[in-house]
């Protein structure tokens, strides 16, 4: 932090501002002695370059401006110690499941999927966005109906997201445990679809026979990656926006899903399992029921097309939600691997580089953090989580924003 001294001259011939205390002054200029030629020349010529070289440091320093305030942590109550990446912690909703809150290209809005009953009386998740400063309000983009997830800004301000409306406008009924094991559900009736930002004009992107969902987009406007059962399995697919090519990326047994674009758009990062043995049984019999068990997922990278793939973490649990880091050399993540062995119900934000080192842990909150997003200037982040201002024990998920610390 730069600190500013106040200084006055004697003498002053004129002030940086009307209301300034700094007075930029230049000392008056003693009148020449006819006598001794030689020693007023140099006299005169070390006096103005000392005068010169003040002035460089003086007017350094004047500024209207006020110093920054000093950042206080006793103040900061969403945030927990060690948690060294995070300052200035808001909040943003407060109550029911709010999660994948992801920000415009812009940096101005969020998008995120909520069963909020204080904005929705329909019990399925539905698609809101919100401004990240602190919400004047929610508004819903999704059409009310079915059961809605993965939302996610494309470059020219409309947004995507999966939906079942299509299939039907009731919830789909929700699935918990299947074979006595925790499971995600993996509707078949998810389509994605593309509206304007106030939840107009919605129409069909992305569809037809199976799950089709997970979309997210590159930041150069090209291409949309998503999740799909086309191929018979849960594989990562590129679609082109310009010309609705697309092309399957991944093809090795397991759930490759979640994946995102680098900041050059050259890159994507995603969560996938390799079950192989009794495991490849068991998830292939999942499967055909329409259900994954993420209990064992790890993060990998390639090119965009699906080329070049590199496994990045070999943790035991679940590690999942990935999202490049601002410069593109590092992965922040969910994961458990460090509860119980990955078995732990405690989630929080790691970060780690593309070479698998370098391992960090990021969020200490003693409870539930994850789905990571950085804002496009990477000044900060959004992230879904637990904690609450009273730190009690809580089963409400909520979205926040924090200020970003390298």
């Amino acid at each position: 932090m730069r600190r500013f001294v106040q200084i006055r001259f004697k003498y002053s011939i004129q002030s940086c501002s009307d209301d300034r205390t700094v007075l930029c002054t230049l000392p008056p200029i003693p009148t020449p002695n006819p006598k001794n030629i030689l020693m007023r020349t140099l006299s005169h010529h070390f006096r103005f370059t000392g005068i010169a070289l003040f002035l460089v440091v003086l007017f350094a320093g004047c500024t209207t401006g006020k110093p920054a305030a000093e950042y206080d942590a006793a103040t900061d109550s969403l945030r927990f110690d060690g948690e060294d990446h995070f300052r200035n912690v808001k909040q943003l909703t407060f109550g029911g499941n709010n999660a994948e809150a992801y920000w415009s290209f812009d940096d101005e809005k969020i998008v995120f999927q909520s069963d909020w009953s204080e904005i929705n009386e329909q019990g399925c998740d539905q698609i809101y966005i919100m401004d990240p400063e602190g919400p004047d309000g929610y508004k819903l983009v999704s059409t009310g109906m079915g059961r809605t997830t993965c939302s996610y800004f494309l470059t020219d301000g409309r947004i995507m997201f999966g939906s079942t409306h299509s299939d039907n406008k009731e919830c789909p009924a929700p699935v918990a445990f299947g074979q006595g094991r925790y499971v995600w559900p993996i509707y078949t009736s998810y389509d994605i679809f593309v509206a304007d930002a106030d939840g107009s004009n919605i129409e069909l992107l992305i569809g037809g026979e199976g799950y089709d969902a997970e979309a997210t987009a590159s930041p150069d406007g090209k291409w949309i990656i998503f999740t799909s059962t086309r191929s018979g399995d849960l594989e990562l697919w590129r679609y082109e926006l310009e010309t609705g090519a697309v092309l399957q990326l991944t093809s090795g047994l397991g759930y490759d899903g979640g994946a995102f674009f680098s900041p050059d758009s050259q890159h994507i990062v995603w969560r996938a399992s390799r079950p192989e043995g009794e495991a490849a049984e068991v998830y292939k019999s999942l499967l055909a029921e329409n259900v994954v068990e993420p209990s064992a997922l790890n993060l990998f990278v390639a090119d965009i097309d699906g080329s070049n793939a590199v496994q990045v973490t070999d943790l035991p649990g679940a590690n999942w939600a990935p999202f490049f880091h601002p410069s593109g050399e590092k992965i922040i993540f969910t994961t458990n691997h460090h509860m119980d062995n990955g078995k732990g119900r405690i989630f929080d934000l790691f970060m780690v580089n593309l070479d698998g080192s370098g391992l960090e842990q990021v969020t200490k909150s003693g409870t539930f953090d994850g789905f990571p997003m950085f804002s496009n200037d990477g000044k900060r982040i959004a992230f879904a989580s637990n904690r609450n201002i009273d730190r009690t024990d809580s089963r409400d998920t909520n979205v926040f924003v924090a200020e970003w610390v390298e």
